[in-house]
């Protein structure tokens, strides 16, 4: 180690200081460094220098005497030479060894270990508890615990530069006490957990040099009053107005407008478009109103809505979707950088399934869909997420998307969370609602720091914000600050929180708002005087009370004609051409088999991909080519296209490799990201074995880029049972709740094939279960060409709606399900296929199926056994394809008995939804019969030899 960085050039002058008194009191290395004189910080130090030359001389700092030479012989005298005499040396002048001040020294190390324990724990003596709570403290905190103890007179004595702090001060004395108020004041710390040592070192200099925390002026004080009394107005308005209606007030945390505010004009300065905001109801419409601008009268229309029909159906836009703190809102705000979009995103009461959602529209708002790659620029946009102390660290989705936050496809290059921290989870204690001493520990495991404030000191707060852009601006990662406050009411307005927090309850009671004591403290300073103050509060009331008027002067005044209820416009049903001309798909076939110069392809890989290259002349496309193919076409097209999931660059069941890597280096090349014809980009990731975050960041990256095909793989279908709330709460509910449409596609691989239980059902039935009203679309192909025209369909058709397809696993590679180049350059998906081997005058049974059972029926023996029946396939589920199933049906004139034939137990696939579809195509004198797995609780059977033996019985059920 020959010489000491920037960084720690401070420590090294410290160890060099302690070196002067005692060499024995550094490390060898450090002792080995000072003494070679070869480094920056010994230069520094002539006197050293010289005291180092002397010391390499005779190890005591002197010359050694030279020798007394004896006297010659007489030459006269050949006699032997006697023994020469021994030689007198000079005995070295002994040097007093220096003195060593051991009580300096202690006190040096001692100050040294106090540092560090406040930086490490000085929140936990940090007031961050507005109602008052003691903190706990930590005897590391305590100068005269430690040996020896820390006087004033021996702090006196130390020289701050040996403490490495970024707090003005000459000694001990005047740094640690400043130090300690500022790790334990109202605002509090924890940053020594992160592994990142330059984070860690930028946040010190930050936190301790004070640059972010500057006093406001006179007229920032006045504003922040003045924004302090809006929150308060609009919140005290509303109770008072509608009396018991839940309004999920923000009271107890008013400065998180302000601190809203604040981060949003940062972001704006430092380049962003738009901000996306997630949060749950608490303080959602003080939000919408304050943070987004919406109007005083649109959310007072909602709270009319409550007590009377037509101050709701008078607004063309409805207010039957979702209840009014569920809803999102669009905004924009003028910054002294210029103006800003504010999104905030629509969630249901799942308190945290909003943020990975967040996330992905942020990513979408930052992602040029032009360039191939799709090129993400961090400045463009900014998510932030508002958590609830008790969902944060309970709820599974908050670590799922913390997961994301540094993953290539996912990040966004830091979220700002911020924990509305009510110190109560609905009546829960946070000693039963978790086992962290807080709520934002979980942050701690993805080294992301950790920002305590206390709600009511604003200014604190509006400077915890500035550190957290600064840090963000920095380092492009997540921070988190826990805004510590109290819930002024119960859960909601209509709750009594005294029932099951009486303490509490009562303290909050007597507590003076978060605006009261800053106006207090404002008049006593002189800022503004009493009269002022409580002139901004009257000001607040008249402005609601006018827009309260005006609202009720405009009641039933428009009742428009549309139902109150189906806000969901139907689909368009457009006559969507997805076939592609053949000359193009044989020169993106030829693109797609392309690699650089020098790049060499596995060889075994290499010759699965030459078949490609045949198979457009002599048939045989199977899925994974007519999937590469659909989306290149695509991507020519101008159409952007994101593809992630479980093991998706390869595919579960290796067959797609739209990723290749080198044998000889690893490097990675996507053939479809380099297509010379391309003008949109491609965009492929593996996803984390996560699914509720993942599905969440997709359809948000769906609703923000709807001009894209989004597409999200599970590894096997059933996987996307962790993912059951984004499906319930978002893809399939969304349209109806919010109006919000998504082309989100889900590729579930599904199929009996004697796996088990848990990698044979995508669980159709459950899709089924939620479809209604054309909210989303649901598909199980049986051909390569089939499923080539469903994605184009899906990425053309006007009609945004999420597809959720049953994708296949053995049909990947069969020969049978395989598809010809006149397939894709002529045909188009069809929602039903018949049976064109049969002669119709001689069927007398009609069987339907969907998906890979179809290949086990007509593959069976018995099925040339039986020309008296056909064989058709449903190919899309929903919405049901009413008119080709009709014809289909009606096509046979003999026909006496309908049979629906499917792999599923009766209670699941799509038996119980669509029956009564089936029902209503039946001609009369037709029955209807299942033939399928009884009802079983379990999907499929566990051992594979009863899984055949099923099989069979089915489909000689179907065929006999």
């Amino acid at each position: 180690m020959q010489d000491v960085d920037g960084l720690n050039a401070g420590y090294a002058r410290a160890l060099l200081e302690q070196y002067l008194e005692n060499p024995e009191a550094v490390p060898a290395e450090w002792r080995t460094l000072f003494e070679s004189g070869s480094s920056e910080v010994v230069a520094t130090h002539p006197g050293l220098l010289r005291l180092l030359e002397l010391a390499r001389e005779d190890g005591n700092g002197h010359v050694p005497a030279s020798p007394v030479a004896a006297p010659e012989p007489e030459p006269a005298r050949p006699v032997p030479e006697p023994e020469p005499a021994p030689v007198a040396v000079a005995e070295p002048a002994a040097v007093p060894e220096p003195a060593v001040d051991e009580q300096l020294l202690g006190g040096v190390a001692a100050a040294v270990a106090l540092v560090e324990a406040i930086r490490t724990h000085g929140h936990l003596a940090a007031r961050l508890d507005p109602l008052g709570s003691e903190p706990v403290g930590d005897p590391a905190l305590e100068p005269e615990r430690l040996d020896p103890e820390l006087t004033p007179e021996l702090q006196a004595r130390i020289p701050a530069r040996l403490l490495g702090v970024n707090v003005p001060g000459k000694t001990a004395a005047d740094v640690l006490p400043r130090l300690r108020e500022i790790y334990c004041g109202t605002s509090a710390y924890e940053v020594e957990h992160i592994a990142d040592h330059e984070q860690r070192a930028w946040l010190h200099a930050a936190i301790e040099s004070g640059r972010y925390h500057e006093p406001l002026e006179p007229d920032e004080q006045r504003h922040l009053l003045g924004r302090l009394a809006e929150v308060e107005g609009f919140e005290r308005y509303l109770r008072r107005a509608f009396l018991g209606q839940k309004q999920f007030s923000v009271e107890g945390l008013d400065v998180m407008v302000p601190m809203l505010d604040e981060a949003i004009a940062l972001a704006a300065d430092e380049g962003a478009h738009e901000v996306v905001l997630g949060m749950a109801h608490r303080g959602r419409l003080n939000v919408l109103a304050h943070v987004l601008g919406r109007p005083y009268e649109s959310i007072l229309r909602e709270f009319e809505g409550e007590r009377t029909l037509e101050a709701v159906v008078s607004d063309p836009e409805g207010g039957t979707g979702d209840v009014k703190y569920h809803l999102g809102a669009d905004g924009t705000r003028t910054t002294p950088a210029g103006e800003i979009t504010v999104t905030l995103a629509s969630n249901p009461s799942h308190l945290e399934a909003v943020d990975p959602v967040v996330e992905g529209r942020t990513r979408a708002e930052q992602t040029d869909r032009s360039s191939r790659t799709g090129y993400n620029d961090f400045s463009v946009a900014m998510p932030v997420l508002i958590h609830g102390d008790a969902s944060f660290p309970a709820q599974g989705v908050v670590a799922e998307t913390l997961n994301l936050s540094d993953l290539t496809g996912y990040s966004t290059g830091g979220t700002l969370h911020l924990i509305a921290n009510n110190q109560i989870g609905f009546t829960t204690d946070p000693a039963d609602g978790r086992s962290t001493r807080y709520s934002s520990d979980l942050a701690k495991g993805f080294d992301i720091p950790i920002l305590h404030v206390n709600a009511d000191d604003p200014e604190a707060a509006l400077a915890t914000i500035r550190l957290a852009m600064a840090f963000r601006r920095r380092f492009c990662t997540d921070v988190v600050i826990d805004l510590v406050g109290y819930r002024r009411h119960g859960h909601n307005e209509g709750d009594e929180a005294a029932y099951t927090q009486p303490l509490m309850a009562a303290r909050i009671e007597g507590q003076p708002s978060v605006r009261e004591q800053y106006a207090d403290e404002l008049v006593a300073d002189g800022v503004l005087t009493e009269e002022e103050a409580q002139a901004l509060e009257g000001r607040v009331e008249q402005t609601l009370k006018e827009a309260h008027e005006r609202l009720k002067a405009t009641f039933g005044e428009a009742v428009p004609a549309v139902a109150y209820e189906g806000r969901i416009p139907a689909s368009a049903d457009a006559d969507v051409v997805t076939a592609v001309p053949e000359e193009r798909l044989r020169d993106l076939n030829d693109e797609l088999l392309s690699v650089p110069d020098g790049f060499t392809v596995n060889p075994k890989l290499a010759r699965q991909l030459e078949r490609r290259r045949h198979a457009l002349s002599e048939g045989g496309i199977d899925w994974g080519q007519a999937e590469e193919l659909a989306f290149a076409s695509l991507l020519v097209e101008g159409i952007p296209v994101r593809l992630t999931g479980q093991d998706t660059e390869r595919g579960t069941f290796s067959h797609r490799h739209l990723v290749l890597h080198d044998v000889h280096n690893g490097e990675a090349y996507t053939p479809v990201q380099n297509l010379s014809g391309s003008t949109a980009s491609f965009e492929v990731h593996n996803s984390p074995l996560s699914e509720f975050a993942c599905v969440g960041f997709e359809y948000g990256y769906s609703i923000s880029a709807p001009e894209t095909l989004v597409c999200w793989e599970a590894q096997f279908g059933d996987f996307v049972n962790g993912a059951q709330v984004a499906v319930d709460q978002f893809i399939v509910s969304g349209l109806s709740k919010w109006g919000q449409t998504s082309r989100l596609t889900l590729l579930l691989p599904h199929g009996y094939e004697g796996n088990g239980p848990e990698h044979s059902s995508a669980r159709l039935e459950r899709f089924l279960q939620l479809a209604a009203q054309e909210n989303i679309r649901v598909a199980n192909c049986t051909t390569a060409a089939q499923y080539f025209h469903l994605l184009r369909r899906q990425a053309l058709d006007p009609s945004a709606r999420p597809l959720v397809v049953m994708t296949p696993k053995g049909l990947l590679r069969l020969k049978e399900a395989a598809s010809t180049i006149a397939d894709f350059a002529e045909g188009s998906f069809q929602p039903v296929i018949g049976d064109p081997e049969v002669s119709p005058e001689n069927v007398r049974r009609l069987v339907l199926c969907t998906g890979k059972v179809y290949y086990d029926l007509e593959g069976h023996e018995l099925r040339r056994q039986a020309p008296w029946l056909a064989v058709g396939r449903l190919e899309q589920l929903y919405p049901f394809p009413i008119r080709p199933a009709a014809q289909l049906v009606g096509s046979f004139p003999n026909l006496e008995e309908l049979v629906w034939a499917q792999e599923e137990p009766q209670n699941m696939g799509a038996w119980r939804a669509i029956r009564h579809r089936l029902e209503e195509t039946l001609p009369p004198g037709v029955r209807l019969r299942f033939a399928g797995r009884p009802w079983r609780a379990s999907p499929s059977e566990g051992y594979p030899t009863a899984h055949l033996r099923e099989q069979e019985r089915i489909v000689r059920d179907t065929l006999t």
